[in-house]
């Protein structure tokens, strides 16, 4: 498939997410995976950054956190839902969401495969490309796709320019 672009809908795609507050109200130390289907986004504005991998340098210390820091900001630009994608399986995403501080606000949504991302042409390998959506009833308003290592084109403040 071409790479997504602007003016495109996204095609359907199914996450798996393991709910910060489900897992909480059980009393387990991690719930058990929900699936989370892009058709929940229609009529929403949603944020979507895909990452290589959970927990690794770059996306763990330069491209989540300010996403999670900056969740109001979203919010108050009229976003809906911000998601990270990865294909990392939902308990790790789970888990990496805790560890940084996310809790629900941003949701921690597994690719397995990366099959969505694959679908949207930002597939690398066997993992997700390091890119940013921004989606308006699942049309593609903004697409940003890293062309070198680190984080510039689809950080949260080059997202947030964009609103």
């Amino acid at each position: 498939m071409a790479t997504i672009k602007v003016g495109d809908t996204v095609p359907a795609g199914v996450f798996q997410h393991v709910p910060w507050t489900t897992a909480l109200e059980s009393g387990a130390a991690c719930g058990m995976p929900v699936k989370l289907s892009t058709d929940e986004w229609k009529g929403k504005k949603v944020v979507v950054f895909a990452v290589p991998g959970a927990f690794t340098p770059t996306c763990h210390v330069s491209h989540l956190p300010d996403f999670i820091k900056r969740y109001d900001e979203f919010k108050s630009k009229g976003v809906d839902v911000v998601a990270c994608v990865a294909f990392n399986d939902a308990w790790v995403m789970s888990g990496w969401g805790r560890v940084s501080g996310g809790k629900d606000d941003v949701l921690m949504l597994s690719d397995g495969g990366a099959a969505w991302s694959e679908q949207l042409g930002l597939k690398s390998g066997e993992r997700t490309k390091r890119y940013a959506l921004i989606l308006d009833d699942l049309v593609v308003k903004s697409v940003e796709v890293e062309s070198k290592p680190g984080v510039e084109v689809s950080g949260a403040e080059h997202v947030l320019a964009k609103l």
